[in-house]
């Protein structure tokens, strides 16, 4: 099922997903180390910065993820991704909040805290959904399938006549199982015998 928001076949919004992820697991990341750490304000200003790059990220992610949404229109599949879209609405602005928070406070703890475990637990349940449009509805895959069997087909058929794969095939083989392949693709010597002309002249002479 292809989507439009793509750059040469490859969906864009699978690509641009992973920025906000992994910025808002190592902002989380930042918070645990900055409450064991002898400089909290250093690992507290990391996480910070981590956040702000992961809402920006989302919002860039959210683009083509909302152009793929209005190409599933009368679609079954639809229901699934406006809960993800939904979902993901809700963790954006949970971390604005929290950036908002932190704003004005070096320190990690608390209130801040719980709203990042909060939107990362959100954010597996999102991926999840995500995951579900792309592996059981096929959103944003679309390998031909007629022309991926009879490739393929062709493919084994080619490699089947080839002398290499005829080589590769006898590789598990035994001794007595290796002269019997090599009989059947020798010619015969009677043939060959047969075929030459006789070197004494004719046999009626």
């Amino acid at each position: 099922m292809r989507t439009p928001a793509q750059i040469a076949g490859h969906p864009i919004h699978p690509m641009l997903v992973t920025i906000p992820i992994g910025l808002w697991i190592f902002s989380l990341v930042c918070d645990f180390v900055a409450m064991q750490s002898a400089a909290p304000e250093t690992w507290a200003a990391a996480s910070y910065y981590a956040m702000v790059g992961g809402i920006l990220g989302a919002l860039a992610a959210a683009v083509p993820g909302l152009i793929d949404l209005i190409s599933l229109r009368n679609n079954p599949v639809q229901s699934t991704a406006l809960k993800h879209m939904a979902l993901n609405l809700v963790i954006v602005a949970l971390y604005v909040v929290n950036a908002w928070m932190r704003s004005g406070d070096a320190a990690p703890g608390g209130t801040p805290l719980l709203l990042s475990v909060v939107a990362i637990a959100m954010l597996l349940v999102s991926g999840w959904l995500g995951g579900k449009m792309v592996y059981e509805a096929g959103v944003a895959v679309h390998a031909d399938e007629g022309m991926a069997t009879s490739g393929s087909d062709q493919r084994w058929q080619e490699r089947a006549g080839s002398p290499a794969s005829r080589g590769s095939w006898t590789t598990g083989m035994t001794g007595r199982e290796h002269a019997a392949a090599s009989d059947a693709t020798r010619p015969s010597r009677e043939a060959g015998r047969s075929d030459r002309p006789f070197a004494g002249g004719s046999s009626d002479e």
